[in-house]
């Protein structure tokens, strides 16, 4: 069968191929009349818009990306929500790309959005010095950075995050102010900026407590995920009780859920034995066995924040300005880090 063409159309409409093409791109620019009766022609012959061709002919793509670190996380979920409402309103079309927390695989789907010359990239890095992503932005892609360290911000790029550093902090304080002195951070890979920034706020909140650098125990994980998460939970238990820690942040939510689900298997109570805080505030957080302090971020803020300064740039080119959001966390208590009774008197 063949395929219905824009000229079928408009002989179809007794109009002409720009009426039809304003029908298509700018339908406000066509009287109703008109416009009634090409939409007519179009459902009668089942004519389906080219928009690779529309697109081409335009000059410009109606797609944008968003390069996530871990799509399997629901904070990047609720972030990529964010993105979706701001690019539905502005008529555009949103791909998710996943990384994996794999440093090839970033590399690879960098290459790939430098050749299809997207109109924006959004991206959360596993580096963001990467020269593949300055690349992709020397070839004229908007592209904006998301969860991105603050400090670390360039005048080059919009960049969207949330201050991991007095998140890290706000964790740590909280546990020292239910009176735990020995702390543990979980987290890794130490190269990812977020998990870096919130061990950096963690050791800070360490030291402003008065306790020594050896009160924050380290544990790296490779991941994070909740299979880690249980990972970590074995070389907690494995440390001598006498010298285990009692207060443990994690870098992430799902990290605390392994840590969690491993703690309660082996018989540990969650908060009597050990307090737990998590990072994220995912809505898994608060529907555990034992409801989890998180730190929070406004994650679809995040996402509408980052997709419409993406769509500004796109739009207006040079003279739009860059900017650097950087939104406060907030620390939501829940009964992992409660002061039960038997943990008063332990």
């Amino acid at each position: 069968m063949a395929r219905v063409s824009i000229k079928d159309v408009a002989a179809r409409a007794g109009v002409s191929l720009g009426t039809v093409s304003n029908v298509l791109n700018r339908p406000t620019a066509v009287r109703a009349a008109t416009r009634a009766r090409v939409e007519l022609a179009i459902a009668e012959l089942g004519f389906v818009p080219n928009a690779s061709a529309r697109q081409l002919a335009a000059g410009r793509s109606r797609t944008i990306a968003y390069l996530v670190l871990d799509a399997t996380n629901p904070f990047f979920t609720d972030v990529a929500r964010g993105i979706e409402e701001v690019a539905k309103a502005e008529g555009l079309a949103l791909f998710i790309c996943n990384s994996d927390q794999d440093a090839d695989r970033e590399d690879q789907y960098l290459e790939q959005l430098t050749e299809l010359r997207a109109r924006g990239v959004l991206i959360t890095a596993m580096d963001y010095a990467n020269p593949r992503l300055q690349r992709l932005r020397d070839t004229g892609v908007p592209v904006v950075l998301v969860d991105r360290a603050p400090e670390q911000s360039s005048s080059e790029w919009c960049t969207v995050g949330v201050d991991d550093v007095a998140g890290g902090e706000l964790a740590i304080t909280h546990l020292v102010e239910a009176g735990h002195t020995r702390l543990a951070f979980v987290g890794g890979p130490a190269d990812i900026p977020q998990v870096h920034d919130r061990h950096v706020g963690a050791a800070a909140a360490t030291a402003a407590a008065g306790l020594p650098e050896k009160a924050l125990t380290q544990i790296r994980t490779s991941g994070l995920t909740i299979a880690e998460g249980r990972r970590a939970g074995e070389r907690l238990l494995g440390l001598p009780r006498r010298n285990r820690p009692t207060g443990v942040f994690c870098a992430n939510d799902l990290l605390a859920l392994g840590l969690l689900q491993h703690l309660t298997q082996h018989g540990i109570a969650v908060p009597d034995d050990i307090a737990l805080v998590g990072y994220d505030d995912i809505e898994f957080a608060s529907a555990a066995a034992v409801p989890l302090t998180s730190v929070s971020q406004p994650r679809h803020l995040l996402g509408s924040t980052a997709a419409r300064l993406l769509a500004d740039e796109a739009e207006r080119g040079s003279q739009h300005q860059h900017q650097h959001v950087v939104f406060p966390p907030e620390l939501v208590a829940r009964a992992s880090t409660a002061v039960t009774a038997r943990a008063r008197h332990a």
